[in-house]
C-alpha cells in the first residue's frame, strides 16, 4: 500500500520531519528542497528512505542538526568547508554563495567540504550551480562497499561523481549524476530487507563471486561499473574527498544507517566554471548544437531527460510513498 503526496503535501512531511527531529529551521530549507527534488525525480529510495535515517540520527546525536557550518577562505577562488558533524546540505548551501560569485568573477573556483554527512542525491547540488549559469563538477565519498578489483575487503564508497551543464536562462541542458557502481547501494539493501533476489552482476559476495542474495551482496562488495574503471573512478572521488577535501577514508567513517556512535564525516568536492567567461561566448551555441545531435536520434535521450519527465509527471500524479514509511517519517514531527 501506498499514499500519493502532492509537491507540497511532500515538502510538509520532509520539513517536519527534519524540523521535529532537532534540525534547525535555518538547516531544513536546502536539504527539504534536495529531498523532494530527488522524489519528484523518481529516484525512489534516494529521497523519503534516507529521510528516515537522517531523522534517526537526528534523534540519537549521530549528526548535530543545529550547527553553523565554518567558512574559510584559502584564496579568491578556494575555499574549505567545516560541516562540524552536522548535515552536508547546509555545509554545502553555504559553500555555495561564496563559491558562485567567486567563479563569476574569476572564470573557475573549487570548494572541499569535510566533518560532513550523506550528500545524498549529488546531482542536486551540481545542478544548483548550473541553474546559477555554472558548468559544475561534484563529488562524494562514501562508507565503505567496494572492494578492489581482485580483491574482497571494501575501501572504497559508491563514490558518485556528477557534472551539470548549464542551459540559458536559468536552465540545465544536461545533468550526470552516476556512481562507481553497477547501481546505487540502496537498491542491494532494499532488496535485502524485502528479502528479494538481486540481478547477477550487482554485487558480490565476500568470497569476490557474484550473488544474486543481496544479503549476500551486502557482507560482501558491490560490483563496480565496468570493472577497473568503476573502481578508478571511485578511487578519483575518494582523492578529491578524503585526501583534498579532508573527508575521512572510506573506512574510517561511521555507518550511513546504524547509530554506532561514530560520525560519518565524509567528504564532498565541487569545481565551477563561468562558461561564459572561459568560452569566449561560443559555449550555448556549441552546446545547443551538442544537445540536437543526440535528441534528434531516434530513441536517444539526454542524461536526466529521464528525471525531467519524471518531474512533470509526479507533480501532477502525486508522489507516492509506501504507508508504513509514511507513517514513521509522520511520526518524527
Amino acid at each position: 500500500m501506498s499514499v500519493l503526496l502532492s509537491p507540497q503535501g511532500a515538502r510538509v512531511l520532509i520539513w517536519n520531519a527534519l524540523t521535529g527531529s532537532g534540525a534547525a529551521p535555518e538547516n531544513a530549507g536546502y536539504f527539504t528542497d534536495a529531498i523532494l527534488d530527488t522524489e519528484l525525480s523518481g529516484l525512489e529510495g534516494h529521497g523519503f528512505y534516507w529521510l528516515q535515517y537522517y531523522c534517526a540520527h537526528l534523534r540519537s546525536g549521530k549528526v548535530d542538526g543545529k550547527v553553523v557550518p565554518q567558512i574559510e577562505a584559502l584564496s579568491d577562488t578556494s575555499f574549505r568547508v567545516d560541516a562540524l558533524h552536522g548535515f552536508a546540505h547546509p555545509a554545502i548551501e553555504a559553500g555555495f554563495k561564496h563559491l558562485i560569485p567567486a567563479t563569476k568573477a574569476h572564470g573557475v573556483a573549487a570548494m572541499g567540504v569535510h566533518n560532513s554527512y550523506n550528500a545524498a542525491t549529488l546531482g542536486f547540488h551540481t545542478g544548483y550551480l548550473a541553474r546559477a549559469g555554472l558548468l559544475a563538477i561534484g563529488a562524494t565519498n562514501a562508507v565503505p562497499t567496494v572492494a578492489p578489483v581482485g580483491g574482497k575487503t571494501p575501501i572504497i564508497g559508491t563514490n558518485p561523481i556528477s557534472y551539470a551543464v548549464p542551459a540559458p536562462k536559468g536552465g540545465i541542458a544536461f545533468l550526470v549524476d552516476q556512481s562507481a557502481t553497477q547501481v546505487a547501494w540502496t537498491a542491494v539493501k532494499r532488496a535485502a530487507e524485502e528479502g528479494e533476489p538481486i540481478p547477477l552482476g550487482w554485487a558480490l559476495d565476500a568470497n569476490g563471486d557474484p550473488t544474486t542474495d543481496a544479503g549476500a551482496g551486502l557482507d560482501g562488495s558491490m560490483a563496480p561499473a565496468g570493472g577497473v574503471k568503476g573502481f578508478s573512478i571511485g578511487l578519483l572521488v575518494e582523492v578529491l574527498c578524503a585526501a583534498l577535501a579532508g573527508g575521512k577514508l572510506g573506512p574510517d567513517q561511521g555507518s550511513f544507517t546504524d547509530n554506532d556512535g561514530k560520525p560519518i564525516d565524509n567528504g564532498q568536492f565541487f569545481v565551477a566554471f563561468d562558461p561564459g567567461k572561459l568560452s569566449g561566448g561560443g559555449f550555448d551555441q556549441t552546446i545547443t548544437a551538442l544537445v540536437a545531435s543526440i535528441t534528434e536520434q531516434d530513441g536517444a535521450r539526454l542524461p536526466n531527460a529521464r528525471r525531467e519527465a519524471n518531474k512533470q509527471h509526479l507533480a501532477k500524479q502525486g508522489i507516492p510513498i509506501e504507508s508504513e514509511l509514511y507513517e514513521t517519517l509522520k511520526g518524527f514531527a
